[in-house]
């Protein structure tokens, strides 16, 4: 999720290369928990491919999208974007959660991954799985295991 050219949010749904994905949603819960009752948000049948980024509220027409609730953010409440690929051994899901406060705290230039706000460059790494973590004072090192410190 990322602030669009007019300020309102964008979502930005990218599998792996060109795996085909089922079910984008958005769903808009009251209050913090993540498991409350769905109030706001859409949510799709079928199956997709290809990268799509579009308003976070108008997600692709060819998607035939079922809309639930205010079309727009709301404050107090948790969303969660998110997509699936299904095959076997290799199946993954795309989810991200967040509210309208952590919107609002995305400067340009910033998307909204892993519960806080990085850069579009950070996520890319993360897919590709060269996640650059701190490794004590100073010192970055890239890998998907822990890293460490470095003398």
């Amino acid at each position: 999720m990322r602030p669009g050219a007019d300020g309102a949010p964008d979502a930005l749904i990218r599998p792996c290369g060109d795996d085909a994905y089922r079910g984008p949603a958005l769903d808009g819960r009251a209050g913090s928990d993540a498991g409350g009752l769905v109030t706001t948000g859409w949510d799709t049948h079928g199956e997709h491919t290809g990268d799509a980024a579009f308003p976070l509220f108008m997600p692709p027409a060819r998607w035939h999208a079922r809309h639930r609730g205010a079309r727009r953010l709301l404050p107090d409440h948790t969303y969660t974007l998110s997509f699936g690929h299904y095959v076997t051994g290799d199946s993954y899901n795309g989810v991200v959660t967040f509210s309208a406060e952590d919107f609002a705290t995305l400067r340009p230039g910033q998307v909204w991954a892993d519960g806080r706000a990085t850069s579009p460059r950070r996520v890319r790494e993360a897919r590709r799985g060269l996640v650059l973590r701190p490794a004590g004072p100073g010192h970055y090192s890239a890998g998907s295991t822990p890293a460490r410190s470095r003398p």
